[in-house]
């Protein structure tokens, strides 16, 4: 079977079943040059990094260092909406969660990374709640 998409790629076992690295192997050819090709960031781009920039700002003033977390699901390719820092900025979407900076759970591969979240705002709760007693002289 041959497609004319294929046309200008050199054959390969990618032709019969799925095998990406033999695709690139075979067809892959580096870039030698400079940047000179290269353009600045578009308006839009810049007003949109200022925004991720301040949202950085507020994660990291936020307890526990994190803005929000999705404790109810657990994340996986597509088991949030559609997610926007702002949507009529952007070209290209897809953020992990449906909001900027919300923290998924992820079980297969990061619960340690969840574990520390967690208890790191327990701890700073605690802290919290403690301040509390100590104001009220309990």
């Amino acid at each position: 079977m041959k497609f004319d998409a294929w046309n200008g790629f050199e054959s390969g076992e990618w032709q019969s079943e799925i095998n990406v690295r033999d695709f690139i192997q075979r067809n892959y050819t580096p870039y030698e040059g400079d940047s000179s090709f290269l353009c600045g960031p578009t308006p839009k781009t810049k007003k949109l990094w200022d925004e991720v920039l301040e949202l950085y700002k507020k994660e990291k003033e936020a307890p526990g260092g994190v803005l929000d977390i999705d404790t109810k699901t657990i994340s996986t390719v597509s088991a949030h909406d559609a997610g926007y820092i702002d949507k009529n900025l952007e070209e290209i979407v897809g953020l992990q969660t449906d909001k900027p900076l919300k923290r998924a759970i992820m079980p297969f591969g990061g619960i340690k990374i969840v574990e520390k979240h967690i208890m790191t705002a327990f701890l700073m709760f605690i802290h919290l709640m403690l301040d509390v007693l100590v104001l009220i002289n309990y």
